[in-house]
C-alpha cells in the first residue's frame, strides 16, 4: 500500500462497544430505551426539554466513565504517525474516546456529548455537568443551551467537509458501522467513484459490505491495530 497517501477512516458506534458505550439504537428502534421521537428530534425537545436534557445528561455521564479501547489507541498512533499525506477520522460517534485515544484530526459529524450548543448566540462550549437547570451561556448569558447532537431532521456536521476528504482519498476505511444511516452509509460509493479502495472492518458483515473492494470481520480491538501495524509499517 505504498501508493497510499490520503486516507479517510468513517467509525460508528461498534468501535466504542468495547469501551462500554452501548449502540445508540437498538434493534427495537429505540434510543436507550427511550423512543426516537422523544429524545433525538427537535420537535421532542419542544414538548419535553426537561426528559431531553436528562437523557443526555446520563450520555454525557457514560462517555465520561469510559475509556479508549485498543482500536481507539490504534487510530491514535495511526493519526499521530501518518505523514505521507492527509488522514481524517469521521465519526458517528459522540464520545470522545478518538482524542481520549490519542487522535487529533477528527470530525463528529452527529455532534459531542461533551459539549453545550447556544441556540441564542451559537456559541459551542465544553460542557461536563448538567444541563437540566437551564445553565446560562458563558458568552451571551442566555440560558438557551441545548445538547450539541444532531437530532434526527438536522443536517449532520461539516458535510462539504467530509465530501472533499472522500474526494481525494486513495483509501476508504469504515469501522463498526451498520451502513444503515444515510448520509454516512453511502460515503462508501462515493469514495469508489472517486477511485478510492475500500476497507471495511467490523464485527460482522453490515448492509453495504458487498460495496467494498475488501472486508475484514473481527472484534474492532484485534482488527483495527492489526490494520494500523500494517498501514505503519508499509
Amino acid at each position: 500500500m505504498t501508493d497510499i497517501r490520503n486516507i479517510v477512516i468513517l467509525t460508528g458506534a461498534g468501535i466504542s462497544a468495547e469501551s462500554g458505550l452501548r449502540t445508540f439504537r437498538a434493534d427495537d428502534g429505540l434510543w436507550e430505551d427511550h423512543p426516537v421521537e422523544q429524545v433525538a428530534t427537535p420537535q421532542g425537545f419542544r414538548r419535553d426539554p426537561d426528559l431531553v436534557q436528562r437523557f443526555y445528561d446520563e450520555r454525557r455521564a457514560q462517555v465520561r466513565a469510559a475509556n479508549p479501547n485498543a482500536a481507539h489507541l490504534a487510530l491514535g498512533r495511526l493519526d499521530m504517525g501518518w505523514k505521507r499525506g492527509d488522514l481524517l477520522i469521521v465519526t458517528q460517534n459522540i464520545d470522545d474516546l478518538h482524542e481520549r485515544g490519542g487522535a487529533a484530526r477528527v470530525l463528529h459529524m452527529h455532534g459531542e456529548a461533551l459539549s453545550a450548543w447556544c441556540t441564542n448566540c451559537d456559541a459551542r462550549h465544553r460542557w461536563t455537568g448538567t444541563l437540566r437547570n437551564n445553565p446560562p451561556c458563558p458568552s451571551c448569558g442566555m440560558a438557551s443551551l441545548r445538547p450539541d447532537i444532531v437530532w434526527f431532521g438536522e443536517m449532520p456536521y461539516r458535510m462539504e467537509r467530509i465530501y472533499r476528504a472522500i474526494a481525494g482519498c486513495d483509501l476508504f476505511v469504515s469501522i463498526g458501522t451498520s451502513g444503515a444511516v444515510y448520509p454516512a452509509a453511502g460515503f462508501v460509493q462515493e469514495a469508489g467513484r472517486a477511485g478510492a479502495r475500500t476497507l471495511e472492518l467490523n464485527l460482522e458483515e453490515s448492509l453495504g459490505s458487498r460495496v467494498f473492494s475488501e472486508t475484514r470481520l473481527g472484534k474492532a480491538s484485534e482488527i483495527v491495530p492489526a490494520w494500523v501495524e500494517e498501514m505503519l509499517a508499509g
